[in-house]
């Protein structure tokens, strides 16, 4: 099973691709994780990545890509991976298409976990109370200033990846809104759709 999901921050794909790696045994890729990796093992691509980064630039798509390709040749994602928060614009999507073609890969799906988006900062926003209230540091990602450019970011860059694997038939569009239990069984019910249909 190759996946890959979408949704804007704080939709609950983080908490979906953990119960998915527990049911399939395929790794959970997040390009942030995967980046820090192959910065410290000295990869080629992780060198390259480290230089941009120390100048303080933006690592470029070419990059990304490239760690994404060592990653998945690795034992655990052979026989499958989810990846989650990448590709993040259209151009990235592009690339990873062509670098799965090249070894002869295909995404099996791409879950769209979709949300109210108010509901999404207001929960945002209670989250951070309860946590000052609590006496507890309100987290970074809770902050509802950063999360509403989290969001902004989205909207303007990720949302366009959607349409694109729409139009391919690979897109499958999730309530967000339910319980984590009911999101769980239609991530579940899409999914056996695809093995079916493969």
């Amino acid at each position: 099973m190759r996946l890959i999901f979408l949704g804007p921050p704080g939709a609950g794909k983080g908490t979906q691709a953990s119960r998915l790696v527990a049911r399939h045994g395929i790794p959970q890729l997040s390009t942030g994780d995967m980046l820090r990796a192959a910065v410290a093992a000295q990869t080629p691509v992780g060198q390259k990545a480290k230089a941009v980064m120390d100048a303080g630039g933006l690592v470029s798509d070419e990059i990304v890509v490239g760690i994404v390709a060592d990653r998945i040749e690795e034992e655990d994602a052979r026989k499958g991976f989810i990846l989650d928060g990448f590709p993040r614009t259209l151009a990235q999507a592009e690339a990873l298409d062509r670098m799965l073609e090249e070894k002869g890969l295909k995404l099996d799906a791409v879950l769209e976990l979709e949300v109210d988006q108010t509901q999404l900062v207001n929960r945002i926003i209670k989250r951070a109370s309860e946590a000052k209230a609590a006496g507890e540091p309100v987290r970074k990602d809770d902050d509802p200033e950063i999360f509403k450019q989290r969001l902004e970011a989205y909207n303007r860059d990720t949302a366009v990846v959607a349409p694109y694997y729409r139009e391919r038939g690979l897109l499958t569009a999730i309530d967000g809104m339910k319980s984590i239990d009911d999101v769980s069984a239609q991530i579940d019910s899409a999914l056996d759709a695809v093995s079916a249909a493969s």
